[in-house]
């Protein structure tokens, strides 16, 4: 949960970013920014705007892609874990070329 958490405020960070040095504001307006906006006039609050975008990337229409993204990045700040992922793969798949 906290490592979630952490994520969402990272990528609303990096679009608070993007937002304040873009030249046209109207090609990046998506719901994000609406609700970073509110935030700035105070209509929202960080926290507000940090669960909006996680419930919005949950619930998202393709939920899949959302949890392999998260996953992958888990796995990536594990080390110790994706070395032990790979072992078993090794074990299991032994010689054989991986297929998709």
């Amino acid at each position: 949960r906290k490592d979630l958490k952490g994520a969402m405020e990272i990528l609303i960070e990096q679009k608070r970013q993007k937002l304040s040095t873009v030249e046209k504001l109207d090609e990046h307006m998506d719901f994000a920014s609406q609700l970073i906006f509110a935030q700035n006039r105070g209509d929202l609050t960080a926290e507000n705007v940090n669960q909006c975008v996680l419930e919005m990337m949950i619930a998202a229409p393709d939920t899949l892609s959302v949890t392999l993204f998260f996953m992958l990045i888990l796995i990536a700040e594990h080390p110790t874990v994706e070395e032990e992922m790979m072992r078993e793969i090794e074990t299991v798949v032994g010689k054989q070329e991986l297929q998709s």
